[in-house]
């Protein structure tokens, strides 16, 4: 099975609402399992290389200089969040941060907007797929906390919303 082949399966599973997939062919079978966020992939033929469940696009990863002082005032946010009693919409899966729809295009929400919970607030690119995350509360947003092309991770902290 070629890589391309698998990319597509992979972006099946993703898009779908099924969690397993299991395909047997001659050159071999390769297992595709949906967990949470993320695809795991698991071949069970030698030739087949897994894909890592998730990849930034190259040129979009922060240094490590940058990254350590984003994931520190990430983390100074969240524990002013906290203090407050205030609402913190959390990443639900690891990628790269887009305020964004489209490149150049009007943020989804901006700082003082009042949002509706279910209403679209920014994307998540993960594996190649656009993931548009949805505000889990009805509210105002008073801090975005990722910039624009930002790498997050898993539950961190991207707006306050009181």
């Amino acid at each position: 099975m070629d890589l391309r082949k698998l990319k597509t399966l992979i972006d099946l599973v993703s898009e779908s609402n099924i969690s397993e997939l299991e395909i047997t062919e001659a050159e071999g079978k390769v297992r595709i399992v949906k967990a949470d966020a993320a695809l795991v992939v698991r071949p069970q033929h030698p030739e087949l290389v897994a894909m890592p469940p998730t990849a930034a696009p190259a040129g979009t990863t922060p240094t490590a200089a940058s990254a350590g002082a984003a994931t520190a005032a990430a983390a100074a946010a969240a524990a002013a969040a906290a203090e407050d009693g205030v609402h913190k919409v959390k990443s639900p899966m690891v990628g790269t941060f887009y305020r964004s729809a489209s490149p150049g295009g009007k943020a989804l929400t901006e700082v003082g907007a009042t949002i509706k919970e279910g209403e679209p607030i920014c994307i998540i690119e993960a594996m190649k797929i656009m993931n548009e995350i949805e505000a889990d509360k009805s509210g105002t947003v008073t801090r975005v906390l990722c910039e624009n092309g930002q790498a997050v991770e898993f539950g961190q902290p991207l707006f306050i919303i009181e």
